[in-house]
């Protein structure tokens, strides 16, 4: 891919999907190239937030991937915050599912998201631990690994369906969550709580998961995960069935029991 140095206000979302392909898999290979060694695990907040070179490293690298690229674009990340303001904001979370990837725990993945004008346009979720991409363009479908992905077919709840959630690194100030998830436990649901919303809302777009919810996510956790969700034939909402806002809670669904989660949220 050749350097383009022109303001594109509408860039080729194609074009956009093979850098963030690009970016996404450079920045895991160095959460591969890491794993087996000392890292440098330090605390953003508390013992359970972590962070370590691996975020760092991977960010860099993304942020110069894309630049190089689309070097008028904005970029919002975990680590480094926001650069400028443009019409084309590319979302990144670097390493989703920190604590994981600390512990040695394969659950975790890159999440690259572009947004213009405020609009989802393309999204990008690799696990390298699987070596699984998860992909998709506005309009265009979703697919991992190249293979067109959708939601599952699960129509009824009590199927039962299988649900995952994740609690935010305040749980112990902010038990909010504890509540809804006893709710479902009780209820007799499976529920899974892997600690990597980005790969969960993605396990949901190919039907590994029927139904996903979480508070206090930030956009970098979802941006790419919602649109590849969406493209899937999935559904999300706030937990009052309003139009989901990046920090509020979040319910995704495969669509068909979307109203029967919300019923158990409220």
């Amino acid at each position: 891919m050749s350097m383009h140095l022109n303001p594109e206000p509408n860039p080729n979302l194609n074009r956009c999907l093979d850098v963030a392909i690009e970016a996404a898999k450079a920045a895991g290979a160095i959460h591969l190239f890491y794993r087996d060694q000392d890292f440098g695990v330090s605390s953003k907040s508390n013992f359970s937030d972590l962070v370590t070179i691996v975020d760092r490293k991977s960010e860099e690298k993304i942020r110069e991937v894309i630049q190089l690229h689309f070097p008028d674009h904005a970029i919002l990340g975990e680590e480094g915050g926001q650069d400028r303001e443009a019409d084309q904001l590319w979302v990144v979370d670097p390493l989703d599912g920190t604590v994981n990837y600390a512990h040695g725990f394969p659950f975790s993945c890159v999440s690259i998201g572009l947004e213009i004008q405020g609009v989802r346009s393309v999204g990008v979720v690799f696990d390298p631990n699987r070596n699984e991409l998860f992909t998709a363009i506005r309009g265009q479908g979703a697919f991992l690994n190249g293979r067109r992905i959708q939601v599952s077919q699960t129509a009824d709840l009590m199927a039962p369906a299988l649900l995952a959630t994740g609690f935010p690194y305040d749980v112990a100030s902010d038990p909010t969550n504890l509540e809804k998830f006893a709710r479902f436990l009780k209820l007799g649901l499976p529920v899974r709580r892997p600690g990597a919303a980005a790969l969960d809302i993605s396990y949901v777009a190919c039907g590994r998961l029927d139904g996903f919810w979480e508070y206090k996510l930030n956009p970098w956790d979802v941006s790419a995960g919602l649109l590849i969700l969406e493209e899937a034939g999935g559904a999300f909402s706030g937990f009052s069935g309003a139009p989901y806002r990046y920090g509020e809670p979040l319910l995704i669904s495969n669509g068909k029991i979307q109203q029967q989660m919300l019923e158990v949220l409220k």
